[in-house]
C-alpha cells in the first residue's frame, strides 16, 4: 500500500508528468487550434505507431536521436524496438514506403508523443507533446517560406503578438566549415564558441591554429551574423564559397515571399546558428516567446531524409513542442482554454428519470450536459457546480414538472417548462 506521505512526484518516472483536467484542457486547446491552422493550410494528418523496430527507425534519426532513444526487446519478434523519439522520421518512413506513387506535394501533419532518454540532472521532458506538419516534393523557397508563415499565423491564432523566429540556413556554416582542417577536439571547440556567441574565446581559438587569415575572419565573422534582413547583406560581402553564397541567395528568396504573406517584421536571421538536428539540409527556424529560454516551435528542410528509407524527396516542415508552448502561455490560457459543461441537472426524489431524458435531450440539441448522482441541499449543489464549471444548475421537483435554470454567472434564476425543453427549438 503506497505510503499517504509519499510526494506525487515520487510516482511517476523522472521527466514524465500527469496532466489534470485544468492542465489537460490548455493542452488539448494549443492543439485543437494548431491543427486548425494545419487544416486550413491543406495538409491531413497521419498517426505514426509509438513503437518502431530499432534497425529501421534509427536510419533517419541521426546521432543525436539515436542516443536519447529509449529501446528495449520485443518478446514477440525478438527484435530490438523503440519508443519513437521524434515524429519526422517516423512520417519520412511512411511517405518513402507507404504512399510512393502518391502525387505530390504530399501536405501531412501529426499530432502526437515521443519519448527521449535525458540526462537526470538537466531536468528535461522525457515525454515530448509534439504536433507539426510536414510538406513533401517540393524544394523551392516557397516552401519554406510557407511553413514560417504558418508558424506565424498559429501564434497569432493563440493569441501571441509577441514573439520572433529566428532563420538560419545550415548551408551558410557548412560552406565556410568544411574549409577548416583541424583535429576533432579544436573543431568540437570552434563549435562550441560559435554557438555561444563567444567571439573572444572563438578568436582565441583561430590564434592558436594555421588557418588562412580570411578564413579565419570568416568563422569570427559567425556569432555576429544575427538580426535583420540586413544580416544577409553583410553575409554575402564577406563569404567567397560557393556553398554558402547560394544559402544567401536562397534565403533572400524566403525573404521576399514572407514580404507577400506580411509576416517579415517576426523574423530574425542568425547565420552563425550551428545547432539542430543531423537530418537539417537548408533553411532552419527556431520560434521565441520573451522570457522562455527554450524554443516553442522548431523546423526547417530536410532533403535527405526519406532517401534513408528508400526514397528521396525534398521535404520541409516543423513541430511544436506544446509542453514549452504551455509553459510560455499558461496564465494567458487561464480563460482561453477553461472547459465549462453547459448544465449540470439535479432532481429531487428517489425517480431520476425525468433528469435522465431531460439530459439527453439536451446532448442532442449539442449542449453538455451531467446528471448530479449525489443527494445534497441547493448550496451545495451550487457549490459544486461553480467549482466544477458548469454554467448552468438545473434544479427538478421529485414531481417531474418544476423546472428551474439557475445562472451561475450572474446568479439568475428563470423557470422552464418541460415540453419546452424537448421541442426541437429549444434553447438555454
Amino acid at each position: 500500500m503506497m505510503n499517504k506521505m509519499t510526494p506525487p512526484e515520487a510516482t511517476l518516472p523522472k521527466g514524465v508528468k500527469d496532466f489534470l483536467p485544468v492542465k489537460a484542457a490548455k493542452v488539448d486547446y494549443l492543439r485543437r487550434t494548431l491543427q486548425a491552422i494545419f487544416n486550413a493550410w491543406g495538409f491531413r494528418p497521419v498517426i505514426p505507431p509509438s513503437l518502431e523496430f530499432l534497425p529501421v527507425l534509427e536510419r533517419g534519426l541521426g546521432a543525436d536521436l539515436r542516443a536519447k532513444a529509449i529501446r528495449f526487446d520485443d518478446r514477440q519478434s525478438g527484435e530490438l524496438v523503440v519508443f519513437t523519439p521524434d515524429i519526422t522520421p517516423q512520417v519520412a518512413r511512411i511517405v518513402a514506403t507507404r504512399m510512393v506513387g502518391v502525387p505530390l506535394p504530399l501536405r501531412l501533419c501529426y499530432d502526437g508523443r515521443v519519448l527521449r532518454h535525458e540526462q537526470e540532472q538537466q531536468g528535461k521532458d522525457r515525454e515530448v507533446f509534439q504536433t507539426g506538419v510536414e510538406l513533401y516534393g517540393v524544394g523551392s523557397a516557397e516552401a519554406d517560406a510557407e511553413m514560417i508563415a504558418m508558424v506565424v499565423e498559429c501564434l497569432q491564432a493563440l493569441g501571441v503578438d509577441d514573439f520572433s523566429i529566428d532563420v538560419g540556413q545550415v548551408e551558410f556554416s557548412r560552406g565556410i566549415m568544411e574549409q577548416v582542417d583541424l583535429p576533432a577536439a579544436q573543431m568540437r571547440a570552434l563549435a562550441t564558441a560559435i554557438s555561444r556567441k563567444d567571439s573572444a574565446g572563438l578568436r582565441q581559438l583561430l590564434d592558436a591554429t594555421t588557418l588562412p587569415p580570411a578564413l579565419r575572419d570568416e568563422i569570427l565573422l559567425l556569432p555576429r551574423l544575427f538580426g535583420g534582413p540586413e544580416v544577409l547583406d553583410r553575409a554575402a560581402a564577406a563569404v567567397r564559397n560557393r556553398r554558402s553564397q547560394a544559402a544567401i541567395t536562397n534565403l533572400r528568396q524566403v525573404v521576399e515571399v514572407l514580404a507577400v504573406y506580411g509576416v517579415g517584421d517576426h523574423v530574425t536571421f542568425d547565420l552563425g546558428e550551428l545547432c539542430g538536428l543531423d537530418y537539417h539540409t537548408g533553411v532552419t527556424f527556431d520560434a521565441y516567446l520573451p522570457g522562455v529560454g527554450q524554443t516553442v516551435c522548431s523546423g526547417g528542410r530536410y532533403d535527405n531524409l526519406t532517401a534513408a528509407f528508400g526514397e528521396a524527396i525534398p521535404a520541409t516542415g516543423f513541430t511544436f513542442n506544446l509542453l514549452n508552448l504551455l509553459f510560455a502561455l499558461d496564465r494567458r490560457l487561464d480563460t482561453l482554454a477553461l472547459r465549462h459543461t453547459d448544465v449540470l441537472i439535479a432532481q429531487a426524489g428517489a425517480n431520476k428519470e425525468q433528469a435522465q431524458r431531460i439530459a439527453q435531450a439536451l446532448r442532442r440539441r449539442g449542449y453538455s450536459a451531467a446528471r448530479d448522482m449525489v443527494q445534497r441541499d441547493q448550496q451545495a449543489s451550487i457549490d459544486y457546480a461553480q467549482k466544477m464549471n458548469y454554467r448552468y444548475l438545473m434544479n427538478i421537483g421529485a414531481d417531474g414538472c418544476s423546472i428551474t435554470l439557475l445562472d451561475l454567472a450572474n446568479n439568475s434564476e428563470r423557470a422552464l417548462d418541460a415540453a419546452a425543453i424537448f421541442s426541437d427549438h429549444f434553447e438555454i
